[in-house]
C-alpha cells in the first residue's frame, strides 16, 4: 500500500513538473508580445514621471519649556534649559500633555486659521486658501459653475460671514491637507521636539504653510496656558489704579480740607473733621494701595513663569527637500507593471479556451 502511494506522490509531482514546463513554453511562444507590452509600460512609466510635478517638503521642528511641567530632558542632553516639557510621556496633567499637543496642530480651527492668513506674493496680498486654490487648479474647474467662479478667500475675514458654499470648501481644503498634506508628531519618543512636516506641489506654500501654522499653534498655546494668570494681572492692575485714584482724592481732598481751616479759631475744632477723615482715607487708601502692589508684582512673576516659551529649533529653508517620481523608477514599475499584467492576461485567456 505504501508503495502504491509513492509511486502515485511521484506521478503527481511529474505531473506538476510537466505542467510548469508546458506553461513556460507556451509563455515562451508569446515572448514578442511579452516585451512589446513591457516596453509600452516602461514607455508609459517615464511619461507619467515626467507629467508628475514634484512634492515639496517644508519641514520646521521645535521644544517646548513649561514651567509646570516637572518632566523634560533633565540634564542629559544640552538643550536641558530649553527643552523642559515632556511631550511624549503622557504622564502629568494640562490640556497639551502627551498627544494633545500634537493632536492641536491637525484641528480644523488651527489649519484653518492658518489657511485664512495672508502671505505677500510677488508684492500681492493673498491668503494661504487662496494660493492653495491656484496650486491646485481649483479655479479652472469652477469657471464654469457660477456658485464657485466668484467665490474669493480674503485674508483675516471673519468667518461668521462666511457662505455655506465657502464653510464646504474649506472643509475640503482640511481634508485634503489632513489626509497626506502635513504630519506632525516626535521623530523620537525619547527626545522632546516635534516636527512638523508639510508637503506640497507649490514650493512657497509648504514654507508659508508650515512656518504660519506653527506660528497660530504657539500663539493659542501660550494665550490657553497663561490665560489665568493674566486675568488675575489684569484685575489687579485694574484694581490698583482704581484705589490710586481714591488715593489722589483723598490727599487732594485733606489738602482742601487743611485750606479752609487755615488760621482756624481753636475753639471751632469740629471744623477740622473733614481733614482728619480725608487724613483716615489716605491712610486706609496707602496700605491697600502697598499691598496691592505687592500682589500686582507677584502676578507679573506668576505670568512669566506660566508663560511658555516655543523654541523654533529648525526652520523650512529654500530650496526645499524635493521628491520625485524618476524616470528609472518609471521604467522599472512600468515595465514590470506591463509584464505581469500580458502575463496574467494570455494564463487567463488559455485556461478559458481549455475549459
Amino acid at each position: 500500500m505504501e508503495k502504491k502511494t509513492q509511486i502515485n506522490d511521484e506521478i503527481s509531482l511529474n505531473e506538476l513538473i510537466q505542467k510548469i514546463k508546458d506553461w513556460y513554453v507556451y509563455l515562451l511562444t508569446k515572448w514578442k508580445i511579452i516585451v512589446v507590452i513591457a516596453i509600452l509600460g516602461a514607455i508609459s512609466g517615464v511619461i507619467y514621471s515626467l507629467s508628475k510635478k514634484p512634492i515639496y517638503i517644508a519641514t520646521l521642528s521645535f521644544a517646548l519649556e513649561d514651567s509646570n511641567n516637572s518632566g523634560g530632558l533633565g540634564g542629559a542632553l544640552g538643550l536641558a534649559g530649553s527643552l523642559g516639557l515632556d511631550l511624549g510621556g503622557g504622564g502629568g496633567g494640562g490640556i497639551f500633555a502627551g498627544s494633545n499637543l500634537t493632536e492641536l496642530f491637525k484641528s480644523r480651527s488651527m489649519v484653518e486659521k492658518t489657511l485664512l492668513t495672508p502671505i505677500n506674493i510677488n508684492g500681492k496680498v493673498i491668503s494661504l486658501a487662496e494660493m492653495y486654490i491656484q496650486t491646485n487648479n481649483w479655479r479652472e474647474d469652477w469657471i464654469d459653475n457660477p456658485k464657485l467662479k466668484n467665490i474669493q478667500f480674503l485674508p483675516n475675514p471673519d468667518k461668521k460671514n462666511f457662505t455655506r458654499t465657502q464653510d464646504s470648501i474649506m472643509g475640503i481644503m482640511y481634508e485634503s491637507l489632513s489626509r497626506g498634506g502635513f504630519t506632525v508628531g516626535q521623530k523620537d519618543k525619547k527626545v522632546s521636539i516635534i516636527s512638523i512636516d508639510v508637503s506640497s506641489k507649490n514650493e512657497l506654500f509648504s514654507k508659508f504653510f508650515c512656518e504660519t501654522l506653527a506660528r497660530q499653534v504657539g500663539k493659542f498655546y501660550v494665550e490657553t496656558k497663561s490665560k489665568k494668570a493674566q486675568i488675575n494681572m489684569a484685575i489687579l492692575e485694574h484694581q490698583v489704579d482704581s484705589v490710586r485714584s481714591e488715593l489722589n482724592g483723598a490727599i487732594t481732598g485733606v489738602a482742601v480740607a487743611n485750606d479752609n481751616t487755615f488760621n482756624l479759631n481753636p475753639a471751632l475744632n469740629v471744623r477740622r473733621a473733614p481733614s482728619a477723615r480725608r487724613q483716615v482715607d489716605v491712610q486706609a487708601n496707602t496700605a491697600i494701595l502697598t499691598e496691592l502692589v505687592k500682589q500686582s508684582e507677584l502676578a507679573k512673576v506668576t505670568l512669566r513663569k506660566e508663560t511658555p516659551l516655543i523654541q523654533v529649533i529648525d526652520r523650512p529653508i529654500l530650496p526645499l527637500k524635493k521628491e520625485k517620481f524618476g524616470k528609472l523608477k518609471g521604467i522599472v514599475l512600468g515595465g514590470f507593471l506591463g509584464g505581469f499584467l500580458i502575463v496574467f492576461w494570455l494564463i487567463v485567456r488559455r485556461l478559458l479556451k481549455g475549459s
